[in-house]
């Protein structure tokens, strides 16, 4: 559906991840968009702070500052996170 509506969203995008400003490993991201927009899926009960805190940590450890929490469990909710990198 991303893709649908031009916009370019990459499955399993391999992510840099920065400390002081120097490359110290990578991860994979469920799907970023635009490359500006990190989308973490889940498929659990229900979100909890660990999947909060996952997600806070990658804005953190990259250069992104938008990040998306999608969980398709019984109930599907989402939150939005917002990390300043600068």
């Amino acid at each position: 559906i991303l893709q649908e509506n031009q916009l370019n969203a990459i499955a399993q995008k391999e992510i840099s991840v920065f400390f002081h400003d120097v490359i110290v490993g990578n991860y994979k991201a469920d799907i970023i968009v635009e490359d500006k927009i990190i989308l973490e899926l889940k498929a659990a009960k229900k979100l909890d702070n660990s999947h909060e805190a996952q997600l806070l940590n990658y804005l953190k450890a990259t250069k992104l500052e938008v990040g998306l929490l999608f969980n398709f469990g019984p109930k599907p909710e989402f939150k939005r996170f917002i990390f300043s990198n600068t």
